[in-house]
């Protein structure tokens, strides 16, 4: 029993190695990509520094290592058992009596670890560094009229163009409640603030209730305030908008740029507020999921990768398991399409894959231990 948890830890340790110093090839390979990609973005743009690109591409980097993590176990997974197999420590510790089951329980543990400290530690820093990533593409490498839109606590913040005073105006517009009825954003206890390209205050709009029209923000019981001027009742107003409903609602918090704690919040915010929460349901699931996927990663790996070396087909094994990791990525993303459309619960989107790879691993693992 002491040989067999000395075992499974030493295999632990020799699977979390190469897990992260493949995460960390993969990690950096994309940032090396992602990089090129800004600086072609911003060839364009003379006035935008380098030094500018170089942080949009650092910020990235928690939300890329998310998103090839199960890969990273994959691969790493692979790269450890295929050595372990090779060397013929596997073989000999098979030989001593002990199972596949016990020595695969600690890189398995050591897998839903980092699946559980990725879902509740680096979602965190990865939704706030995306954040701020995405304000600062928004910012200096987008052409984007509408520059910011947030819903926080049942209220919304919304900037925009207004060229209805000045050239290159900007309207910030804020309201305390929203409701989405029969297709319609109805607000109410709206605020208006137009601005010169300068941020400086030219006019400012108070109105009880409004809704979004074609094109139009149309306001009931406007008054008009102007510095140093008395309010000036407009009853019905209208104000040009940038964004049309599935404008709003697509530009809406990002699910990317909410963690796995902030998520739940956000969504019954949405539901109560009559928005779609598809896509944030399903990105919770999908970190909620994280551990688990890691887990059987770990466990495909495992039986694409142990066969003796002596036996032949080892190239063919390891390359059915890479084409197996694959497959599984081809079919969450399908499922999680699947989900966004509502053709799936977001809940079986998200664990549907993990629970079919699950299987995967556990039949070639019975079948290698026992078959």
């Amino acid at each position: 029993m002491t040989f067999a948890l000395t075992l499974s830890l030493y295999i632990a340790r020799q699977f979390t190695y190469a897990v992260l110093a493949v995460i960390a090839f993969l990690t950096g390979l994309i940032t090396l990509f992602d990089f090129i990609d800004l600086l072609r973005r911003v060839s364009s743009r003379p006035n935008v520094p380098t030094s500018l690109v170089s942080e949009i591409a650092v910020l990235h980097i928690p939300f890329a290592m998310l998103e090839i993590l199960p890969f990273g176990v994959l691969l790493g997974g692979i790269i450890c058992f295929w050595r372990l197999a090779r060397s013929s420590e596997l073989v000999v510790a098979r030989a001593a009596g002990i199972s596949a089951w016990q020595f695969l329980a600690g890189p398995v543990g050591c897998a839903l670890l980092i699946g559980a400290l990725s879902t509740t530690v680096i979602s965190p820093l990865s939704s706030a560094m995306y954040r701020r990533a995405e304000i600062l593409d928004q910012q200096y490498l987008r052409e984007s009229t509408v520059k910011t839109i947030n819903m926080s606590g049942g209220a919304l913040w919304m900037r925009q163009s207004d060229s209805g005073l000045v050239d290159h105006g900007v309207a910030i517009i804020h309201a305390r409640r929203v409701r989405l009825r029969d297709n319609v954003m109805r607000i109410s206890g709206i605020s208006i603030f137009r601005l010169d390209g300068q941020d400086h205050m030219l006019a400012r709009i108070e109105a009880g209730h409004g809704y979004l029209g074609n094109g139009r923000w149309v306001l009931e019981g406007a008054r008009l305030l102007h510095p140093d001027e008395n309010p000036v009742d407009m009853g019905h107003m209208t104000l040009r908008a940038d964004l049309t409903l599935a404008g709003v609602q697509d530009s809406l918090a990002s699910p990317n740029t909410l963690s796995v704690w902030a998520l739940p919040g956000f969504i019954k915010l949405l539901n109560r507020s009559g928005f779609s929460s598809i896509r944030h349901r399903l990105r919770f699931q999908s970190l909620l999921t994280l551990p688990v996927l890691c887990g059987t990663m770990a466990l495909v790996a495992a039986g694409f990768s142990m066969r003796p070396a002596r036996r032949g087909g080892v190239v063919r094994m390891i390359s059915l398991g890479v084409g197996a990791g694959f497959a599984l990525f081809a079919i969450s993303k399908i499922a999680a399409q699947f989900g966004e459309s509502g053709a799936l619960p977001p809940v079986l989107a998200a664990w549907a894959p993990t629970g079919a790879g699950l299987c995967l691993a556990v039949s070639l693992l019975l079948h290698l231990e026992d078959g």
